[in-house]
């Protein structure tokens, strides 16, 4: 497993970065850029005054930005005093952020005034209620009881706020607090000291909270990043939210091991961004699926420059020599927030052998898979739970018993279904909670979804189990048919019975209009709540 040449905390990383990389930008955002040597001395201003402000290692301080210099700046600051970042979904209504601010013990809340659509000083206030009545420096409230400041960056005129950019001017010279009492601060923080907590997207209940180290983040990054072709004269454009682990770990602190640049915006535009793309030079492109393919349908897709595009995992708008045609020997990987990103990794063209597969453990990295009921071993080839231990597995989830999380041998139970086989190779077959039991056959929707999608008509499939007096369940598809493509669900049943086996075709089939399934704020079908409005039909007599 290769190991980073420098002690991996983020205060002696972020100062390696400002030595070798200097000028050379390290993020850009629309039109608005941050190099690396700036987001040094920007960052190490704010953690000063963040010291002066009586913030310690340990507190808790939560972000609210989007992708962006001040999430950069931010996120810097608190981790390089010892104190630990609490990414915020930017998406989040009033009692989502009050569930995470209060669950996490947040101590410092570092948020813009607004982004898009979303007033935060408001939502704040409909958070909080007693916060409309506060006023600074210290705010004291019943309904968020260890939050002491919210620092806000933008116009503000609460009194109860503190400003982003003040503190960063002041720098904590009025407390004495200079830059050789910050080396002081810095020289404590540890590796094996708690760096983030990261919120997973909570589908189905409440979020959690994966407590991952100092070492874990950028000993994991470093070691994804060498087995990527990122390099330090990359520019790699990523929609990702730096407040999942994919975009945090993977897309950005990774293209912070190899120096590269991280272009992102506020908003993805199709037309905006391939425009911003052209302009910027893109050469990687790193996203989620849906990306690629709203941009390869937008007309301008045509007519920018996307030359410089040479990597990634948006096979629409990379040229055709370095993506396969077919799907299933693309490089892929398996991962989750408790595992700080991927686990399993494979890179480039998979040989005909080994499509389908999610590659191999990542260095450093352990695995076993057990029978989700008894828990005991299963050998090469036998579909059970997949569960992970390693130097990237979080520390805990915060506020959940250690003995409720990790198994006697210190193994995380992941909750997907998969098997490995004899060569070592991953073969991810769905969340156990996603398995279809019908009439004693397991039954995995992702096996169903990918032989839908491979349909020209079909632009979504999703597959889920509908109860039945008889079976227990019964196979169940919501499809979203491409624009213009005429489709029938009877059609559908019919070409499937020619791809899977009999007891895979769905029972039901039903075509819905694009926008109109339940998803998560996260982008995920919701598959709990697709279930019970598929089963609402049939009882209203709709059978698909």
């Amino acid at each position: 497993m290769p190991f980073p040449d420098y002690e991996p905390t983020v205060p002696v990383f972020v100062r390696g970065l400002a030595r070798r990389h200097g000028a050379r930008e390290l993020i850009v955002q629309d039109d608005r850029r941050l190099g690396f040597a700036e987001a040094e001395a920007r960052s190490a201003r704010l953690a000063r005054e963040l010291l002066a402000r009586g913030v310690a290692k340990g507190a808790r301080v939560a972000i609210l930005f989007p992708n962006g210099p001040e999430w950069v700046v931010a996120w810097l600051a608190a981790t390089r005093i010892g104190a630990v970042a609490v990414p915020i979904n930017t998406f989040y209504k009033s009692r989502e952020l009050e569930w995470t601010l209060r669950h996490s013990d947040a101590d410092t809340l570092l948020a813009a005034a607004s982004f898009l659509s979303h007033d935060y000083l408001t939502r704040l206030e409909e958070a909080a209620p007693t916060l409309a009545r506060a006023s600074g420096p210290g705010i004291f409230l019943p309904e968020l009881p260890f939050l002491r400041r919210i620092v806000v960056a933008g116009p503000c005129d609460r009194p109860w706020a503190l400003g982003f950019e003040d503190l960063e001017a002041s720098a904590g010279e009025a407390a004495g607090v200079g830059p050789a009492f910050l080396r002081e601060v810095e020289a404590s923080v540890r590796p094996a000291d708690e760096m983030v907590m990261l919120y997973s997207s909570g589908s189905t209940a409440d979020p959690k909270a994966a407590v991952h180290t100092h070492a874990s983040v950028l000993q994991h990054s470093f070691n994804l990043c060498a087995h990527r072709d990122v390099k330090e004269s990359d520019r790699v454009w990523s929609p990702m939210p730096f407040f999942w682990v994919g975009g945090f770990v993977f897309a950005f602190v990774g293209n912070l091991q190899a120096g590269a640049t991280t272009l992102c915006e506020e908003v993805f535009d199709p037309g905006r961004t391939l425009a911003f793309l052209e302009r910027e030079r893109a050469t990687i492109a790193v996203g989620w699926p849906h990306f690629g393919k709203a941009l390869a349908e937008h007309p301008d897709a045509t007519t920018r420059d996307l030359s410089a595009l040479r990597a990634g995992n948006i096979p629409e708008i990379l040229p055709e020599d370095v993506v396969p045609p077919d799907p299933a020997r693309r490089g892929n990987a398996l991962g989750m927030t408790e595992t700080c990103g991927p686990h399993t990794w494979s890179e480039g063209v998979l040989p005909e052998s080994e499509a389908g597969s999610f590659g191999r453990a990542v260095p450093g990295v352990e695995h076993k898979i057990v029978d989700p009921e008894t828990g005991a071993a299963l050998a090469p080839g036998e579909l059970g739970e997949i569960c992970v231990r390693g130097y990237n597995l979080m520390q805990r989830l915060y506020k959940t018993p250690r003995e409720e999380t990790f198994d006697a041998d210190g193994f995380y139970h992941t909750g997907d279904a998969g098997f490995f086989d004899a060569r070592g190779l991953l073969y991810f077959k769905g969340r156990l909670g996603d398995m279809i039991k019908s009439a004693g056959a397991n039954i995995t929707p992702s096996e169903i979804e990918a032989v839908l999608l491979s349909y020209a008509e079909v632009k979504a499939a999703f597959v889920v189990g509908v109860a039945d007096p008889d079976r227990g369940q019964n196979v169940a598809a919501a499809i979203v048919a491409d624009d213009g493509e005429p489709l029938s669900a009877d059609e559908l049943k019919q070409r499937v019975k020619g791809d899977l086996s009999a007891y895979k075709v769905p029972k039901h089939v039903w075509i819905f209009p694009d926008g109109t399934l339940p998803f998560t704020d996260s982008g995920k079908i919701d598959k709990r709540r697709l279930s019970a409005l598929l089963e609402a039909r049939i009882a209203e007599g709709d059978a698909g």
